[in-house]
């Protein structure tokens, strides 16, 4: 197959573009197009064998459920089944942006879609070449990351292509996104808010808008084997280079004398090394590659340089990245769900000063 490569404004996308992007979609095609989070891989969300040629594109686990993206509330009425207070509360908050809720499902919504589940999780994109496409095609586009199932999540349209050129009928570059973590994902379909996957919007903008939220365990330690994931990168290994990720965890100058010494090893061994690092600790580290990913101060421009920076050492066919943790608040929380995924898991208290 050849993939079609279309660049147009975000803002004000060509017309005509969008139109023949539609198109495919309508016929069953899949279409990779910028959000304000991602990039997403789209197909016809109430077609189940358009559905099915994400899972086989991406080589995604036919158990992972995909998301539904609107353009406009009354598009949500005829795919979901009920809307709860808690939703309702959630949608006028922060639709449109970069929140997935869960509803209960219609039976217009495929099975194929929602991974066997009787729910389905729906979005609202604020960015607008995103919205043009969806109202264009006149469908709940199914979008999940366009990428490689495991592999870092795409930012830019030349990580949609490293991953899926030749895989996928076409890509709309609409340049680089805003947030670079895929949306937060919220199951509303109780009296209580339940958080799946944090991002943008953070545990403490839900707790404002809804009261009570409760953070399942999946975001914080590793899921276990029988999960039947809810939502989309709760179960599977995510985000990972082909490089071994290790994450180091302690008292600042712990952490950095322990990295340091893991590069040595490292390079005694042969292999390349990377260290991810922050504007504030990139001079202090002794490696092949030091990539930083922001300032401390600034965990928004840290989270939407994650997963460019994870891909960047695959470019530089790095072997091993070792990285500090962060904070857990905020959109810590997010990096945080990112980067243990990323790492699978693999995360080691940095060695004491004295040692």
């Amino acid at each position: 197959m050849e993939t079609r490569h279309c660049q147009t404004d975000p803002l004000c996308p060509d017309k005509e573009i969008i139109k023949q992007a539609a198109e495919i979609l309508k016929n069953g095609g899949l279409v990779a197009f910028p959000t304000e989070t991602v990039y997403g891989l789209g197909a016809n969300g109430l077609d189940t064998s358009a559905c099915r040629r994400i899972y086989e594109a991406k080589g995604r686990p036919s158990d992972n459920p995909l998301i539904l993206h609107i353009s406009q509330i009354s598009e949500l009425q005829p795919i979901v089944r009920e809307i709860t207070p808690v939703a309702q509360k959630l949608m006028d908050a922060f639709w449109p942006g970069p929140l997935t809720i869960i509803f209960p499902k219609s039976d217009l919504v495929p099975l194929g879609a929602t991974g066997g589940l009787d729910t389905v999780a729906v979005r609202f994109p604020s960015h607008p070449l995103a919205m043009a496409l969806i109202r264009e095609s006149a469908l709940p586009i199914a979008a999940p990351s366009a990428n490689s199932s495991g592999k870092p999540s795409p930012t830019r349209a030349s990580h949609v292509a490293y991953d899926l050129d030749g895989k996928i009928d076409m890509i709309l570059d609409g340049g680089p996104v805003e947030w670079g973590l895929e949306s937060t994902i919220v199951d509303a379909c109780s009296d209580t808010a339940v958080l799946l996957r944090p991002g943008a919007i953070t545990k403490e903008m839900l707790e404002e808008a809804v009261g009570t939220v409760e953070v399942d365990p999946a975001i914080i330690g590793k899921p276990s084997d029988d999960l039947v994931p809810k939502a989309p990168g709760m179960k599977y290994t995510h985000y990972s280079p082909k490089a071994d990720v290790t994450l180091v965890s302690g008292e600042p100058a712990c952490v950095l004398k322990t990295i340091n010494r893991l590069c040595a090893e490292a390079k005694e061994k042969g292999l390349s090394v990377g260290v991810m690092a922050t504007e504030e600790t990139k001079q202090d580290y002794v490696a092949d590659q030091v990539l930083s990913l922001g300032s401390e101060a600034n965990l928004e421009e840290i989270g939407a340089n994650l997963f460019k920076t994870l891909r960047k050492f695959d470019f530089l066919g790095i072997d091993v990245v070792y990285s500090q943790v962060f904070p857990e608040s905020g959109e810590g929380m997010a990096i945080m769900n990112r980067l243990r995924k990323a790492a699978g898991y693999h995360i080691i208290q940095a060695e004491e000063k004295g040692e």
